[in-house]
């Protein structure tokens, strides 16, 4: 089976070229699953509920999220009643969300999704090394294929995880630093790698922001409102091949899509509008 994990979707450009590309790219890729961070969708910090339908109504099966997990309030009650949705497992018990989800991929295969926060430069959070045990001894036997979202800021966080995974989950795949990395690999036992997928959303920006507001702010600390960029939006994830039988990962490549492309893979699926 084939999944994609969609990198960090930033604002409304993130959002459109999501909604426009994912059918084609079920298509053209033959994706079984597909899952997205959602956690900067809503106008580049947190998720809104109606944000939440048009992605699932798109073709997204599930979404993960990260340290701005509760920036829109109206987020709980999803987090609460849906089942293809988690917030990081090593958040508080009591915080809003599931620790885990398992969805059905196109093929029928079980697959659990995981998201974990990282320690290092990150918000205080619980261990996610004792989180992840916790998870995985949860987790129905049966279900073999498991993907977990490392949303972390250092590189050595998200690489102990995912050697402390090796041969227990299927991919450990990075996100939140919005800069894919180069270093997608097979473990061996089994688990695809890769420290981030990347961002999706205008890359003619800082990290997603304009340029102009970002740089005046960072220069002369005069503050500024860090409005979501618009220019060059790609879509960026990680495709990763497992055996459904013993959810180990068999292949791991990086994926980026342009607008022109997203316009493209959209004549393949449901009618929407162009990017621009």
């Amino acid at each position: 089976m084939r999944l994609l994990l969609i990198g960090d979707i930033v604002g409304k450009p993130g959002e459109r070229i999501v909604t426009r590309a994912v059918a084609g790219l079920r298509k053209r890729e033959g994706l079984d699953l597909v899952v997205a961070n959602a956690e900067n969708a809503a106008d580049g910090s947190g998720l809104s509920p109606s944000i939440y339908r048009r992605l699932i109504a798109a073709g997204v099966d599930a979404i993960t999220l990260g340290d701005h997990i509760y920036r829109r309030s109206e987020i709980a009650s999803i987090l609460s009643s849906a089942d293809n949705i988690v917030k990081p497992a090593n958040f508080p018990a009591a915080a809003p969300g599931k620790t885990w989800c398992v969805v059905k991929a196109a093929d029928g295969t079980p697959c659990a999704v995981i998201s974990l926060l990282g320690r290092v430069f990150m918000r205080p959070v619980d261990c996610p090394w004792q989180a992840i045990d916790r998870v995985l001894a949860e987790l129905p036997a049966d279900v073999k294929v498991r993907l977990v979202d490392f949303h972390g800021e250092a590189t050595s966080d998200k690489q102990v995880m995912g050697r402390y995974l090796d041969g227990r989950v299927s991919a450990v795949l990075g996100t939140h630093t919005h800069v894919t990395t180069a270093d997608e690999q097979l473990f061996p036992g089994g688990t695809a790698f890769q420290c981030d997928v990347g961002m999706t959303g205008p890359h003619e920006s800082i990290l997603g922001r304009r340029i102009d507001r970002v740089s005046e702010t960072t220069i002369t600390f005069q503050p500024t409102q860090f409005d979501v960029a618009e220019g060059d939006v790609r879509l960026c994830g990680t495709i990763v091949d497992c055996d459904p039988s013993s959810g180990r990962a068999t292949a791991i490549r990086r994926l980026v899509v342009t607008a022109a492309e997203a316009d493209q893979l959209a004549a393949t699926g449901p009618s929407s509008p162009p990017l621009m």
